[in-house]
């Protein structure tokens, strides 16, 4: 056998032999970086409900609110809610909206206030995500508050 060919046969064996470590790094790459972004997601998620917590007396008013249809805002998604208070007095609402994808993914969560609405009236605020987010979002009142 020749040097050339020789030298060329253990080229290709060493290709062969690294190239399913490159794939196992690459896909070790790619579940880091899912494990990264669940890991923030999920702390988004979490700093959402903990404002939630915060809300001193506040009752349940998930029906009171309705969130729109998403819209792009520069380079941020934006949904505009609604609070519509049934009450006899003026009430403020604090709102843990959350934007999924198509399939129902999770993708951010916001906390909006809309303050001071009257009594059989309503009034809108807008959810502007944190982050870039990118395909067909909804806009989904996950929670929401009268107080």
């Amino acid at each position: 056998m020749s040097r050339r060919r020789a030298a060329t046969g253990a080229a290709l064996l060493a290709l062969g032999l690294l190239g399913p470590v490159a794939l196992t790094g690459c896909d070790q790459a790619k579940e880091k970086a899912g494990e990264l972004v669940s890991t923030a997601t999920a702390a988004v998620a979490s700093a959402g409900q903990q404002k939630m917590n915060e809300v001193k007396d506040g009752v349940d008013a998930a029906g009171d609110v309705k969130a729109g249809p998403p819209s792009e805002d520069g380079d941020r998604t934006v949904a505009e809610i609604t609070a519509t208070n049934p009450k006899d007095k003026p009430a403020d609402y604090t709102v843990l909206v959350n934007f999924r994808d198509e399939d129902g993914n999770f993708l951010d969560s916001v906390v909006v206030s809309i303050d001071g609405v009257e009594p059989g009236r309503s009034k809108t605020g807008t959810a502007r995500s944190n982050r870039t987010l990118s395909g067909a979002t909804r806009a989904q009142v996950s929670q929401a508050l009268r107080h």
